[in-house]
Parts: C-alpha cells; structure tokens; sequence
C-alpha cells in the first residue's frame, strides 16, 4: 500500500490521463496500490526455482464515481498470454458442482433451453457446457485458448465441440439461443469494446440471450474479499457498472443478481432493437459504493496486519499449518505473507495443480491424502463456503486440525 499523499497525487494524474473503461468518463479516484504480485495466480510451476521467478506487476485500483467500475489503471495487457497451462477450474468440489447444477436447471428452465445451440466464450476446460448441454440435450461449441483437447473425454459429448482461439467475428455464423460467459470479462482490457463486438456479432436478424458472469466487486469491498485482488482481473464489476456496460452496448437487462455466497455477479440480456433507458440499478448504491471504496485502504490493511501476527504467532509455536486452496485466493494470501515462512504447503482438490508450485511464494501443491501423514495442526481455509466440505474430507483423514477461514 501506498501512502495517502502519493496516491492522492496519482489520482490528480488519473483524473487528468485515464478515463473508466466503462462509462468513458473522467474523474477517477484512485485508493489501492499492490506492488509486484504475481501476473498469474492460476499458473503454477513445475519447480519452486521457476515459482519465486514467476512474472510479476503492479496494481493502482481506481474507483469511477460516474458508474461504479473499479479498475486496475497500472495493468499492462502485452504481460498476459493465457495458454494451455492456465488452469482455474473449480469443478471439482461438490460445492461448486451443486453451484454449477443449479446454474444449468436455472438457465435451462428460464429460457427452455432444450435442444438448442448454445456458445460458451472462454469455457475453460469445457465442464459447464458439457453440463448445460448434457441437461437440456442442446448442441455446444466452447471458445478458450487455454482448452487442451482430450480425444477420450470429448467422445463422451458429441454434440459439443471446442474451438482453441478466442471468440469473435470469425465466428459470427455459429447459431446461439444462449450466449454464456464465466468469468472472462475482468480479464479484458477495454470490455466496453469486447460486449459492443459481441452486440455487432449477434447482428440484427437474431436474439439470444446472453449470460455473463464476473466477480463481484461490492463482495470484495464489503465482505473484504482481499485475496480476490489479483493482476489478471483488471476490472471489478459493481451492478451498476455492469450494467451500464451492457445497457450502453445495445442490449436489454433482464436481470442482475448476486451468486455463490455474493461473491459473483450475474447479468442475463437480450440485444435490444433500440436505444435502452438505464435500469434503475445505475442509481443505487453509489453512496455506498463511495463509502466501502474510502474505508478499504484501512480495513485492507487492518486485516492484512490481523493475519501477520496471526501467522508469525503459529510460527513462533512451531505449528504445522497448510492453506487449502490453489486458486487467486490462495495464491494472493501466500504472497501477501512470502517472509513469514510458516506454510510449507497447499492442499487442492484438482489434480491438475497438484505437484507443481504457487508463482511467487514457492510452496509446494499437494492432494488432500497427503494430510494424512503430514497431519497439519492449522488447515487455512480461503473461501468460506467451502468450509463443511473441507471438514468432511480432514475427517475421513482423520485429521483433527483446527480449521480457520480468511
């Protein structure tokens, strides 16, 4: 973090050289700065030298009081290259499997969804559009640079087909009654580019619905959800900012909603044959918005300074403690304390992480059966909702650690 007066300067600088990504306008007011976190926190490494080498960037967050977007005005996006070796599935917990059920009964009984085409841009490994296509027999075609074809799996749904590129123009002639994107648009540098291509590629003639889905910016502020703040998001979305973005882009809300404990946000739209008034959820919130935006240096640093002493205190006593959780949280939470040297591993439950080391701060990943004989006195849980699920595996472990949550 930086001083008040330097970032009271840099945000005079902002005011005058940047304007939101959202709404074009001026006037930014910048209140967070990270130095040297790691570019990407779901890329991990396969030995702890190339770990601690990992690429690195700075983070200055603005908030735009004009619409409510928070953005990272010191992102360089000639940094980023998403590959095949950027892995941030969470499919594997039963949590967020039920999460992801409920999603596709939604979605399929909302918009009947049965037998129809359906894109997904940036599916990952394709987990959800097998899932939505599976229940509601519809035809898919998935886009994502990082999807690693798996001849064997892939049989297994041959009305689904996967594309490795981004999506885009080249694509316009792909049939669509629903248009679904998950956790992509932080990623972008200028979405407001990226939605009005999309709205110029649905063209006139036809109107899908369109799903996308980020996290949520006023969880992260309001819940202090500080470890989500990482390089490869450089916006947070707020409702109001969302959907400014998709109601100034040509296309019709139809609604907006919080997910998954807050922690994500959701908009379902339609393209719209002409100009859209802003919903009402451009007017609320800003007060608030305004309020968790200036109190969050000192809370950030409040609970950043509750988790050193905790940490060196488990340090001091020689506890064995691991962080169960391999993904931006996880990672962000472990580089945040890099000196305190009290975790030597971290649990996930995907066996695509585990074995290779968290960029940055070098730990070690490891399956959840390692527990057993390591026998951790302190399991450090990153995500809350997680918690029961977790307790149920240290049991069958017989494992008795104490379990905490950040």
């Amino acid at each position: 973090m930086k001083d008040t007066r330097t970032l009271q300067l840099r945000a005079q600088q902002a005011a005058n050289t940047h304007s939101c990504p959202i709404c074009r306008s001026d006037g930014v007011h910048l209140f967070m700065e990270v130095r040297q976190a790691p570019i990407y926190c779901n890329v991990l490494w396969e030995t702890r030298e190339a770990a601690m080498a990992a690429p690195r960037g700075d983070m200055t967050l603005g908030y735009c009081p004009t619409c409510s977007h928070v953005y990272n005005y010191a992102f360089d996006p000639s940094l980023m290259d998403y590959s095949q070796e950027y892995e941030n599935s969470l499919h594997f917990s039963g949590r967020f499997q039920q999460y992801a059920t409920d999603l596709t009964q939604r979605l399929i009984e909302r918009y009947n969804l049965r037998g129809k085409d359906i894109v997904e841009i940036g599916c990952g490994k394709g987990d959800f559009l097998r899932q939505i296509c599976r229940a509601g027999d519809n035809r898919g075609v998935g886009f994502d640079k990082s999807f690693v074809p798996d001849p064997v799996r892939d049989a297994l749904d041959p009305n689904v087909r996967f594309v490795v590129d981004f999506f885009g123009a080249a694509y316009a002639h792909e049939p669509a009654d629903l248009i679904v994107c998950r956790h992509v648009l932080e990623h972008i540098e200028d979405p407001r580019a990226f939605i009005a291509d999309l709205r110029r590629v649905i063209g006139n003639h036809r109107c899908p619905v369109v799903y996308f889905e980020v996290p949520n910016a006023l969880w992260t502020l309001r819940d202090l959800g500080i470890w989500d703040i990482i390089y490869e998001h450089c916006s947070y979305f707020s409702p109001a900012s969302l959907v400014h973005l998709f109601e100034t882009s040509g296309f019709e809300t139809l609604d907006v909603r919080e997910e998954f404990g807050g922690q994500f946000l959701a908009i379902e739209a339609r393209p719209a044959s002409g100009s859209v008034p802003l919903s009402a959820q451009m007017r609320l919130d800003f007060d608030c918005m305004m309020r968790d935006v200036t109190a969050f240096g000192d809370n950030y640093r409040a609970k950043v300074a509750h988790w050193r002493a905790r940490l060196s205190a488990l340090a001091e006593q020689r506890r064995r403690v691991v962080v169960w959780g391999a993904g931006s949280k996880g990672v962000t939470f472990l580089n945040v304390f890099h000196d305190q040297g009290a975790i030597e591993y971290v649990v996930d439950i995907n066996p695509r992480k585990q074995g290779k080391y968290v960029a940055g701060s070098g730990q070690q990943v490891v399956e959840p059966a390692f527990l057993r004989s390591y026998q951790p006195e302190v399991v450090i849980v990153m995500n809350a909702l997680y918690v029961d699920e977790i307790r149920q595996m240290l049991s069958a472990l017989d494992v008795t650690a104490t379990v905490e949550s950040v």
